[in-house]
């Protein structure tokens, strides 16, 4: 299937590792131009470099989302290199899980207000062009509760989901689509829940148990729904929050 995303211009937050980087190489895959973000250049470069050695042209920008200034900064450089934003994908998250005030803080600033933060700096330009395809990566844990004290990752989650929908309903006579993608529990190399599988045992098989496929899933699996999701072939699907979890959900939406 050819994903019409060919010389297309994405901008991915928190892509130096994870997921961020698994969307951008497969965005990179399809033809795609990168600007990738994060706060440490050395990862970032890392990641551009695993990118560029299987074709990709990337530019790397490091950025902090929970600072206005550091996002404008971002977006402008995006523009001032490749001269339009035709995607953008917020994945940059806190993984702030306590239940502190702190966590909140924390939680709201960066993956919600960073995702605001990105969003009101490219509108302007997917307006102008009358195109654009912006998705937040949001987690299953947006749309079930779960017994852990995780209240302000939860709940940005959660905001995130509405804001997508709502973006897709204002937006969308400016060919602007938003989506939301809900990741169940995801294992990589120093990810969450590698070192969980080690440190607390008990708590990882309570998790992989209850996926029906009996394991976590994997960056790339949640990468090819982004990246099918934001390309011209989900044209008619906005303001969805897809549920990309093995079945680890068990809610009926």
């Amino acid at each position: 299937m050819n994903l019409d995303l060919n010389g297309k211009v994405a901008l991915v937050t928190g892509a130096s590792r994870g997921i961020g980087l698994a969307i951008a190489k497969g965005l990179a895959a399809e033809g795609a131009i990168l600007c990738i973000a994060a706060r440490g250049r050395e990862a970032l470069e890392k990641a551009a470099a695993e990118i560029e050695a299987e074709g990709g042209e990337v530019l790397v920008v490091p950025c902090d989302v929970a600072e206005n200034a550091s996002v404008s900064e971002l977006v402008e450089a995006a523009l001032e290199r490749f001269g339009r934003i035709d995607i953008l994908i917020s994945n940059a998250s806190a993984l702030s899980f306590g239940g502190e005030r702190e966590d909140w803080d924390k939680s709201l600033s960066v993956d919600l207000m960073g995702a605001v933060r990105l969003v009101d700096a490219v509108l302007p330009g997917m307006r102008a062009q009358g195109s654009g395809s912006i998705l937040f990566i949001s987690s299953l844990t947006g749309v079930e509760a779960s017994p852990m004290n995780n209240f302000g990752y939860t709940s940005a989650k959660a905001a995130l989901n509405a804001y997508a929908k709502k973006l897709a309903i204002v937006e969308g006579a400016n060919g602007i689509r938003a989506n939301a993608l809900l990741p169940g529990s995801v294992e990589f190399q120093g990810g969450g829940w590698d070192a969980t599988r080690t440190e607390n045992p008990p708590i990882y098989e309570m998790v992989r148990s209850s996926i029906p496929f009996g394991r976590l899933g994997k960056p790339e699996e949640i990468a090819d729904a982004a990246v099918w999701i934001v390309s011209a072939r989900a044209n008619w699907v906005t303001g969805a929050a897809l549920g990309v979890d093995g079945g680890q959900g068990k809610g009926i939406r």
